[in-house]
């Protein structure tokens, strides 16, 4: 596969959140939540643009002064309520910046490293046209049930160890590389030939409520101070 193709990174981020009041700019460890993610960003060498699609003048004036050679898509008002899925975001999205494959990811997921980022990429450029897109997962190796208090993963009459449990795989929203082909055939980021791609629970922590924010608050002031060790 021809690794010179270019790669649009997609971040949105919307200016109001429900959970967790002004989430993607809130400070975290003394940094607004977004500058993290696109921190890891600029690191990827593969990347060849970063655009942030967002309703936020917050999170626009900020962009400009932190992190001026990132571009910005204002979101459309016809996109902005929280009922707009996230597919007809990134329709609009690559419409506009062209690139030959997009990588999505969210400002939620601060613990995601440089690194991890190009593996993905390097992994779907190794095994592109077999596969037509990848997303990250995290593997669990845990007891499941469904609510019908089904077994999912286990036989309860024969009591293996966690460990030794067939594994489960959880779609963790942190890395979707994709063709627009694909949005547009399937209005998916996810092909009909997807690769997973397994990220470790550290990394693919997310921030969804007010708990993840502090746990998360913690990590990062602990992996600051190991650096300065």
């Amino acid at each position: 596969m021809n690794k010179n193709l270019k790669i649009a990174a997609l971040v949105p981020m919307r200016h109001y959140s429900v959970r967790v009041p002004e989430k993607n700019f809130r400070l975290i460890a003394g940094k607004p939540l977004y500058h993290y993610i696109l921190t890891s960003l600029q690191a990827v060498k593969e990347i060849d643009q970063i655009v942030v699609d967002t309703d936020s003048e917050k999170i626009v004036e900020g962009i400009k002064i932190d992190f001026p050679s990132i571009k910005i898509i204002n979101r459309p008002e016809h996109l902005r309520a929280d009922t707009i899925p996230m597919n007809e975001i990134l329709l609009h999205d690559t419409d506009i910046i062209k690139a030959d494959l997009y990588l999505q990811t969210h400002s939620t997921n601060p613990l995601l490293k440089p690194e991890t980022i190009s593996n993905a990429i390097n992994l779907l450029f190794d095994n592109m046209p077999a596969y037509d897109s990848l997303f990250s997962v995290t593997k669990l190796l845990t007891r499941l049930w469904d609510q019908l208090t089904r077994p999912i993963n286990h036989n309860p009459s024969i009591l293996l160890r966690t460990q030794d449990l067939p594994p489960i795989y959880e779609e963790n929203s942190c890395i979707y590389i994709f063709q627009r082909k694909t949005l547009v055939e399937h209005r998916n980021r996810i092909g009909e030939m997807p690769l997973m791609f397994e990220v470790d629970r550290s990394e693919a922590f997310d921030i969804d409520e007010e708990l993840d924010f502090l746990l998360a608050d913690l990590m990062i002031s602990h992996q600051s101070k190991s650096d300065l060790v």
